[in-house]
């Protein structure tokens, strides 16, 4: 099984991926954004756009996630945001039609909430201490341009299953996932620090500086 966490930059996929991750075994998180960020690395940076345009990155995405479900036995999870409804057919649409149970989740918030977010995921927290809560989002200017388009594009009915996040917590939105597709994850026993120290970790590990 694949499940394929979408939602717009900065509304928690990367963050309930490696939640279901840790308390699903035998599951592995694979990223496409590492497929679009080595294409960048490739090009001389004026030409490096929205690597999702690049027909390479869908089809490597593609080809990548098919030999995944091909050759892996556990469940492969997926934190990606599509918003293209052409795009989402390349990817998520041809390896449903390869036969592969593609489980798709949209997190849906209010902008209000997900500039929030954006503001306190990776180094985020270290810039409101120095500069305060309302301080400029700076390197999620790209996050920021895109946010009302993925807002709005992933309410389409073909972006379906959608799940509201704005009062839930990671824990909870990996629950509610995993319930949606009859997984069983283990119990969630972190304590409230524990938990918010794993995802600050996660969340500068995913900080990308190219």
């Amino acid at each position: 099984m694949l499940l394929w966490i979408n939602g717009p930059f900065g509304g928690g996929k990367t963050q309930t991926a490696h939640e279901i991750r840790r308390r699903l075994p035998g599951s592995v998180v694979c990223d496409p954004e590492h497929v679009g960020f080595g294409l960048h690395r490739m090009m001389p940076p004026p030409l490096r756009g929205d690597f999702q345009d690049l027909p390479a990155w869908r089809q490597g995405v593609y080809e990548a996630l098919d030999l995944a479900l091909s050759k892996h036995g556990g469940t492969v999870i997926v934190p990606m945001t599509v918003v293209e409804p052409a795009y989402f057919q390349e990817t998520v649409g041809r390896l449903r039609e390869r036969g592969h149970d593609v489980r798709h989740f949209a997190l849906i918030a209010d902008r209000r909430t997900v500039l929030r977010r954006l503001r306190e995921r990776g180094l985020g927290h270290a810039v409101r201490a120095v500069a305060g809560k309302n301080a400029p989002l700076g390197r999620e200017s790209f996050a920021v341009s895109k946010l009302d388009l993925c807002l709005e594009r992933l309410r389409e009915p073909e972006f379906a299953e959608h799940l509201r996040t704005d009062h839930l917590t990671i824990p909870q939105v990996a629950d509610h996932i995993a319930a949606a597709s009859d997984l069983n994850l283990t119990p969630n026993t972190d304590h409230p620090l524990t938990g918010r120290l794993r995802r600050a970790w996660t969340g500068a590990r995913h900080i990308r500086f190219d």
